[in-house]
Protein backbone atom coordinates (compact mmCIF):
# COMPACT_ATOMS: atom_id res chain seq x y z
CA UNK A 1 0.00 0.00 0.00
CA UNK A 2 1.77 3.24 -1.20
CA UNK A 3 -0.10 5.62 0.18
CA UNK A 4 -1.92 5.04 4.03
CA UNK A 5 -1.70 8.51 5.12
CA UNK A 6 -4.39 11.39 4.05
CA UNK A 7 -2.29 14.31 5.86
CA UNK A 8 -4.19 17.53 4.80
CA UNK A 9 -1.31 20.04 3.32
CA UNK A 10 -2.00 23.39 4.35
CA UNK A 11 -0.18 25.96 5.21
CA UNK A 12 -1.72 29.42 6.59
CA UNK A 13 -2.66 32.09 4.58
CA UNK A 14 -0.61 34.78 7.03
CA UNK A 15 2.52 32.58 6.45
CA UNK A 16 4.67 30.04 8.32
CA UNK A 17 4.98 30.79 12.17
CA UNK A 18 6.27 28.54 15.14
CA UNK A 19 2.48 28.51 16.88
CA UNK A 20 1.24 25.19 17.22
CA UNK A 21 -1.58 25.11 14.82
CA UNK A 22 -0.36 22.13 12.00
CA UNK A 23 -2.63 18.82 12.38
CA UNK A 24 -1.03 15.76 10.47
CA UNK A 25 -4.55 14.07 9.26
CA UNK A 26 -4.53 10.56 8.04
CA UNK A 27 -7.43 8.55 6.19
CA UNK A 28 -7.56 5.23 6.24
CA UNK A 29 -10.32 3.11 4.20
CA UNK A 30 -10.90 -1.02 5.36
CA UNK A 31 -11.12 -3.60 2.74
CA UNK A 32 -13.97 -5.72 2.27
CA UNK A 33 -14.94 -7.53 5.44
CA UNK A 34 -11.72 -6.12 7.62
CA UNK A 35 -13.07 -3.24 9.34
CA UNK A 36 -12.76 -4.90 12.73
CA UNK A 37 -9.33 -5.79 11.85
CA UNK A 38 -8.34 -2.48 10.69
CA UNK A 39 -10.01 -0.94 13.93
CA UNK A 40 -8.05 -3.65 15.97
CA UNK A 41 -4.80 -3.26 13.97
CA UNK A 42 -5.05 1.20 14.31
CA UNK A 43 -5.96 0.96 18.03
CA UNK A 44 -2.53 -1.04 18.67
CA UNK A 45 -0.62 0.96 16.27
CA UNK A 46 -1.68 4.42 17.77
CA UNK A 47 -1.34 3.47 21.34
CA UNK A 48 2.42 2.04 20.43
CA UNK A 49 3.80 4.49 18.39
CA UNK A 50 2.16 7.45 18.65
CA UNK A 51 2.44 9.32 21.90
CA UNK A 52 3.69 12.87 22.76
CA UNK A 53 3.87 15.16 20.15
CA UNK A 54 2.50 12.33 17.59
CA UNK A 55 -0.43 11.31 19.85
CA UNK A 56 -3.65 10.14 17.58
CA UNK A 57 -7.16 10.97 17.69
CA UNK A 58 -8.97 8.66 15.40
CA UNK A 59 -12.70 9.35 13.89
CA UNK A 60 -14.79 7.46 12.34
CA UNK A 61 -16.29 9.18 9.16
CA UNK A 62 -20.20 8.54 9.38
CA UNK A 63 -21.61 10.15 6.11
CA UNK A 64 -20.17 11.57 2.31
CA UNK A 65 -18.27 10.21 -0.20
CA UNK A 66 -15.43 8.92 2.43
CA UNK A 67 -18.17 6.91 5.01
CA UNK A 68 -16.49 4.04 6.49
CA UNK A 69 -13.39 5.19 6.77
CA UNK A 70 -11.15 6.42 9.89
CA UNK A 71 -10.30 10.05 9.84
CA UNK A 72 -6.57 10.05 12.28
CA UNK A 73 -5.54 13.19 13.64
CA UNK A 74 -2.00 13.98 15.01
CA UNK A 75 -0.78 17.14 16.50
CA UNK A 76 -1.21 20.12 16.94
CA UNK A 77 2.11 20.44 16.06
CA UNK A 78 4.59 23.34 14.22
CA UNK A 79 7.06 23.07 11.21
CA UNK A 80 10.01 23.05 13.02
CA UNK A 81 8.82 19.90 15.38
CA UNK A 82 7.74 18.35 11.93
CA UNK A 83 10.87 19.03 10.24
CA UNK A 84 12.29 16.03 12.89
CA UNK A 85 9.83 13.91 12.93
CA UNK A 86 10.61 11.67 10.26
CA UNK A 87 8.84 8.28 9.82
CA UNK A 88 9.33 7.46 13.42
CA UNK A 89 11.63 5.25 12.26
CA UNK A 90 12.03 1.67 11.19
CA UNK A 91 9.75 -0.44 13.90
CA UNK A 92 7.12 2.04 13.02
CA UNK A 93 7.25 1.63 9.50
CA UNK A 94 7.22 -2.26 10.04
CA UNK A 95 4.43 -2.19 11.98
CA UNK A 96 2.17 0.06 9.55
CA UNK A 97 3.19 -2.14 6.10
CA UNK A 98 2.87 -5.41 8.20
CA UNK A 99 0.14 -4.88 10.53
CA UNK A 100 -2.05 -2.25 9.27
CA UNK A 101 -1.74 -1.90 5.45
CA UNK A 102 -3.30 -5.18 4.75
CA UNK A 103 -6.57 -4.69 6.04
CA UNK A 104 -6.53 -1.37 4.62
CA UNK A 105 -7.82 -0.32 0.46
CA UNK A 106 -4.47 1.97 -1.30
CA UNK A 107 -6.69 4.99 -1.69
CA UNK A 108 -6.06 8.91 0.00
CA UNK A 109 -3.89 11.32 -0.01
CA UNK A 110 -1.46 12.76 2.72
CA UNK A 111 -1.82 15.96 3.80
CA UNK A 112 -1.32 18.61 6.60
CA UNK A 113 -3.73 20.95 8.12
CA UNK A 114 -3.44 24.41 9.51
CA UNK A 115 -5.80 25.75 12.14
CA UNK A 116 -6.39 29.66 11.36
CA UNK A 117 -7.64 31.05 14.92
CA UNK A 118 -7.97 34.56 13.05
CA UNK A 119 -11.10 33.07 11.19
CA UNK A 120 -12.46 30.41 13.83
CA UNK A 121 -14.56 30.77 16.75
CA UNK A 122 -13.23 28.23 18.95
CA UNK A 123 -9.14 27.22 19.89
CA UNK A 124 -7.82 25.23 18.56
CA UNK A 125 -7.40 22.61 20.91
CA UNK A 126 -10.88 22.41 21.86
CA UNK A 127 -11.99 19.71 20.25
CA UNK A 128 -15.51 17.64 20.30
CA UNK A 129 -16.23 14.28 20.52
CA UNK A 130 -18.96 14.97 16.86
CA UNK A 131 -17.67 17.10 14.50
CA UNK A 132 -19.27 17.99 10.92
CA UNK A 133 -16.86 19.21 8.07
CA UNK A 134 -17.40 21.45 5.05
CA UNK A 135 -15.50 20.85 2.55
CA UNK A 136 -15.05 24.60 0.17
CA UNK A 137 -12.61 24.90 -3.18
CA UNK A 138 -12.06 28.73 -4.07
CA UNK A 139 -11.99 29.57 -7.39
CA UNK A 140 -8.16 30.85 -8.20
CA UNK A 141 -7.84 34.00 -7.43
CA UNK A 142 -11.10 34.16 -5.15
CA UNK A 143 -9.20 33.00 -1.89
CA UNK A 144 -9.23 37.00 -0.01
CA UNK A 145 -12.35 37.31 -0.61
CA UNK A 146 -13.44 34.00 0.82
CA UNK A 147 -11.28 34.96 3.63
CA UNK A 148 -12.90 38.31 3.91
CA UNK A 149 -16.01 36.79 4.34
CA UNK A 150 -14.94 34.24 6.62
CA UNK A 151 -13.85 36.87 9.02
CA UNK A 152 -17.56 38.47 8.71
CA UNK A 153 -18.95 35.10 9.64
CA UNK A 154 -17.01 34.13 12.01
CA UNK A 155 -18.93 37.08 14.20
CA UNK A 156 -22.10 35.44 13.69
CA UNK A 157 -20.63 31.87 14.62
CA UNK A 158 -19.91 33.54 18.26
CA UNK A 159 -23.37 35.25 18.50
CA UNK A 160 -25.05 31.76 18.29
CA UNK A 161 -22.25 29.98 20.54
CA UNK A 162 -20.85 28.08 17.69
CA UNK A 163 -17.71 26.09 17.82
CA UNK A 164 -15.67 26.53 14.68
CA UNK A 165 -12.67 25.91 13.46
CA UNK A 166 -11.38 26.85 10.19
CA UNK A 167 -7.95 25.13 8.09
CA UNK A 168 -6.73 25.74 4.90
CA UNK A 169 -5.00 22.89 2.69
CA UNK A 170 -1.84 24.67 0.35
CA UNK A 171 0.75 22.47 -1.65
CA UNK A 172 -1.72 19.20 -1.20
CA UNK A 173 -3.43 18.84 -4.85
CA UNK A 174 -6.83 20.98 -5.14
CA UNK A 175 -6.44 23.96 -2.57
CA UNK A 176 -9.35 23.63 0.12
CA UNK A 177 -10.65 25.31 3.32
CA UNK A 178 -11.84 23.00 5.81
CA UNK A 179 -15.04 24.53 8.26
CA UNK A 180 -15.18 22.16 11.00
CA UNK A 181 -18.54 22.64 13.20
CA UNK A 182 -17.41 21.11 16.20
CA UNK A 183 -20.70 20.15 18.08
CA UNK A 184 -20.39 20.58 21.45
CA UNK A 185 -24.04 19.15 22.55
CA UNK A 186 -23.94 16.82 20.13
CA UNK A 187 -25.72 16.48 16.72
CA UNK A 188 -29.16 17.79 18.76
CA UNK A 189 -27.17 21.17 17.95
CA UNK A 190 -28.71 20.47 14.46
CA UNK A 191 -32.58 20.12 15.70
CA UNK A 192 -34.90 23.34 14.66
CA UNK A 193 -34.78 25.86 16.91
CA UNK A 194 -31.89 25.58 18.89
CA UNK A 195 -30.35 28.12 18.12
CA UNK A 196 -31.20 30.84 15.36
CA UNK A 197 -30.76 30.35 11.71
CA UNK A 198 -27.16 31.52 10.54
CA UNK A 199 -29.17 33.94 7.62
CA UNK A 200 -31.50 35.48 10.85
CA UNK A 201 -28.19 35.79 12.38
CA UNK A 202 -26.32 37.44 9.70
CA UNK A 203 -29.23 39.84 8.32
CA UNK A 204 -29.24 41.03 12.11
CA UNK A 205 -25.71 41.92 12.39
CA UNK A 206 -24.97 43.14 9.22
CA UNK A 207 -27.99 44.08 7.49
CA UNK A 208 -30.39 41.87 4.04
CA UNK A 209 -27.78 43.89 1.72
CA UNK A 210 -25.20 42.65 3.57
CA UNK A 211 -26.38 38.64 3.04
CA UNK A 212 -27.07 39.15 -0.54
CA UNK A 213 -23.52 40.07 -0.95
CA UNK A 214 -22.56 37.15 0.80
CA UNK A 215 -24.16 34.83 -1.13
CA UNK A 216 -23.12 36.15 -4.37
CA UNK A 217 -19.55 36.17 -2.75
CA UNK A 218 -19.81 32.32 -2.02
CA UNK A 219 -21.36 31.88 -5.36
CA UNK A 220 -18.06 33.56 -7.37
CA UNK A 221 -15.60 32.44 -5.27
CA UNK A 222 -15.80 28.61 -4.37
CA UNK A 223 -16.41 26.41 -7.16
CA UNK A 224 -17.49 23.43 -4.91
CA UNK A 225 -18.17 22.21 -1.82
CA UNK A 226 -18.95 19.24 -0.21
CA UNK A 227 -19.74 17.79 3.65
CA UNK A 228 -19.41 14.78 6.10
CA UNK A 229 -20.00 13.36 9.88
CA UNK A 230 -17.55 12.35 12.00
CA UNK A 231 -17.60 10.64 15.26
CA UNK A 232 -14.60 9.97 17.97
CA UNK A 233 -13.66 6.52 18.54
CA UNK A 234 -11.60 7.22 21.92
CA UNK A 235 -11.40 3.37 21.97
CA UNK A 236 -9.09 3.79 18.99
CA UNK A 237 -6.56 6.34 20.04
CA UNK A 238 -3.67 6.79 21.74
CA UNK A 239 -3.78 6.64 25.55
Amino acid sequence: MKKLLLLLLVIPLSGLSQTKNVLMVTRIHPKAEKTLELEKAITAHAQKFHTGDWKWRVYQIITGPEAGGYHIVEGFNNWTTLDGRGNLGPEHNADLQKNVAPFAIARGVDEFSVYREDLSSVQASDFSDKVSIIHMYPRPGHVPAIVAGLKKMKKVWETGGESIAVYETHFSGERQIAIVNRLKEGWKEYEQGFRKPFPERYIAMYGESAYQEYLKMMQESVSRTWGEMLTLRPDMGSK
